[in-house]
């Protein structure tokens, strides 16, 4: 029997995945002054006992101006090392590889946890402790009216950038982070440099489309700098703006053709985010909404390419990849109603196999039973009332 490219392992570099399951970054909104906690390890672990072939800890901030919120994480100090790597152990030692995002929000940086209204703070935060900072962007353009205006980044600003990614890259190095992502989607300050909608500079970051790669190509070279040779290096990126004169997918194949030369491995592809807040977007959604994208940065860029948003079930995976559309297939929000959606969509897949059989690449404590009760299901029929 063929083994279905999903339950395939992949090598990026010197780090092979023992399949093609991602577990997409995903904010959580729930760290203490960018500090993981027990809750990031058992939310991150439990994806790792659920099959996955490699987790990326959600958005991590660089700066602490560069936080989407009080609640995300942060690698801009020292202290933060230990408990990332904490969970960077525990995913590689129950078989998945550990992946991080490192980020900066920008202009959208300094805003309410999703269930606080998804906004600019207000006094309402202000009672919980959680007051407003400044942001920043690469020009003085406020996300929507009534959120706050952004400084334009000097020189200055963009050297003290360049530094603090090339600090957490040495951080999350030191956790053990086998896989290393640079954000550059949804409307966040890699992605506002590369949007013609936000980034309206006059100097060598702003103006044509080279100059607004500029600074997000500038930091993808000093992490792979600091990422070792042998282990892969992701980048996010959103494929189109999906608003009048915004970034394109011609735009975001010319972009992973200047990533593949830095050596970049994957690139992420999503979509939106640029005039928005970071949950909604232009882009129409459907199952698989951003397929195509993935396989237009796969196809011109020559570039392994990583599919995500809305594949739900493990006959679409498998079809992304059997198609060529991607390399990799991410999921998140299903993962969050189904934790061992991995190993579950492994299990579907291999129909052709024994019922015991099908349950021996899940961990022991859990294939072990599940292969006995399997067979008395499988004697006992359907439950029928």
């Amino acid at each position: 029997m063929t083994t279905p490219r999903l339950l395939q392992p992949i090598t990026l570099r010197g780090l092979t995945l023992p399949n093609r399951t991602v577990i997409a970054p995903m904010c959580t909104y729930s760290a203490t002054d960018g500090m993981a906690s027990d809750f990031h390890l058992v939310h991150l672990g439990r994806f790792a006992l659920g099959g996955a072939g490699l987790v990326i800890v959600e958005a991590t901030a660089v700066q602490p101006q560069g936080r989407i919120s009080h609640g995300d994480l942060g690698l801009w100090h020292d202290g933060q090392v230990e408990p990332l790597a904490r969970i960077a152990a525990f995913l590689k030692q129950h078989g998945a590889a550990a992946g991080i995002q490192l980020a900066h929000a920008g202009r959208k940086a300094s805003m309410q946890r999703p269930w606080h209204g998804n906004g600019p703070m207000n006094e309402s935060d202000a009672t919980r402790g959680e007051h407003a900072w400044s942001v920043i962007g690469p020009s003085a353009i406020a996300v929507e009216p009534g959120w706050l205006m952004p400084r334009e980044m000097s020189q200055a600003d963009i050297d003290v950038l360049k530094r603090d990614f090339r600090l957490a890259a040495e951080r999350a190095l030191r956790a053990g982070f086998e896989v290393l992502e640079l954000h550059c989607a949804h409307g966040y300050l890699m992605h506002s440099f590369l949007s013609p909608i936000t980034n309206q500079r006059s100097d060598a970051y702003g103006g044509d489309r080279a100059a607004r790669m500029r600074l997000p190509l500038e930091v993808a070279t000093i992490l792979r700098e600091v990422w070792p040779q042998v282990l892969p290096m992701f980048v996010r990126i959103s494929s189109v703006d999906a608003v009048e004169n915004g970034w394109s997918v011609d735009d975001s194949v010319a972009f992973a053709k200047e990533l593949k030369q830095i050596g970049v491995d994957v690139v992420d592809c999503s979509s939106g985010g640029i005039t928005t807040s970071p949950t909604a977007s232009a882009v129409p959604r459907d199952y698989g909404f951003q397929l195509p994208y993935s396989q237009a940065v796969r196809e011109g860029a020559g570039i392994a390419t990583m599919a995500v948003g809305l594949i739900v079930e493990a006959q679409q995976a498998e079809q992304v990849l059997q198609d060529g559309q991607a390399d990799l297939v991410a999921i998140a929000r299903q993962a969050l109603e189904d934790p061992n959606w991995p190993v579950k969509a492994l299990t579907t897949l291999r129909t052709g196999e024994p019922l015991a059989e099908r349950f021996s690449h899940w961990l022991n404590p859990y294939g072990w039973w599940l292969s006995r009760r399997a067979k008395l299901i499988d004697k006992l029929g359907p439950w029928q009332r």
